[in-house]
């Protein structure tokens, strides 16, 4: 159990020092997974930059996941929701879903594109993992940057999903791994929604002291 976001990535930090990974370009999920980046960027010395990815829901329960769209636009959909649910409603899903990436990617950094991963360790960082789908989603899309390496440090994540994942990326770093994951705000004792402000205020107080962006 966490105290909250701050400690988790705390305890991330005080793992990922015990490495040496090369040039590292740390990849925060908006919204929580800023707030656990914070203390491991200002750990290793380096900037926060967001990777956003958008969950498509499913029709009738939005928050339940049947796939994701990548800064792309393109869309990795369960195998089984593509045999339930027609084209039309998942081609309008990935669209608006794109729209919204784009909208995100402006607001948190100005700009549509990621910094240059070629060569360079990727570590993806949110504040929990439940189905996997987004995750999958940027993994996917990573590799297509050439990064050397991808490490994805999460707080909690159900052991089943980090089996499934490790075959993706070099490491993954999960201190917390419950067989049956009820929530992941179950895992913390303060998991309050982060807004896009409070977001952004993270982002400006860690990367004013280091480069925006690597290069």
């Amino acid at each position: 159990m966490y105290q909250d976001r701050t400690e988790a990535g705390s305890q991330l930090a005080e793992i990922l020092t015990n490495h040496n990974y090369g040039q590292i370009i740390i990849l925060a999920i908006p919204r929580g997974g800023i707030v656990v980046a914070a203390p491991i960027a200002q750990r290793l010395e380096v900037p926060i930059n967001v990777l956003i990815t958008k969950k498509i829901g499913h029709p009738a329960h939005a928050e339940i996941a049947i796939g994701a769209v990548m800064p792309d636009g393109s869309a990795i959909i369960d195998a089984e929701a593509q045999n339930i649910f027609d084209e039309e409603y998942i081609s309008q899903a990935t669209i608006k879903a794109y729209q919204e990436i784009k909208r995100r990617l402006s607001v948190y950094q100005a700009t549509e594109t990621l910094p240059q991963l070629a060569g360079k360790t990727a570590i993806i960082i949110d504040d929990g993992i439940a189905t996997g789908h987004t995750v999958k989603a940027a993994i996917k899309w990573l590799r297509t940057l050439k990064p050397a390496k991808v490490i994805l440090a999460i707080p909690v994540a159900p052991p089943d999903i980090i089996a499934e994942l490790s075959s993706q990326v070099e490491e993954i770093i999960c201190p917390t791994q419950p067989k049956q994951l009820r929530a992941v705000g179950f895992y913390y004792h303060d998991f309050s929604p982060i807004s896009e402000a409070d977001a952004l205020s993270i982002l400006a107080e860690i990367n004013q002291h280091n480069a925006i962006g690597q290069k």
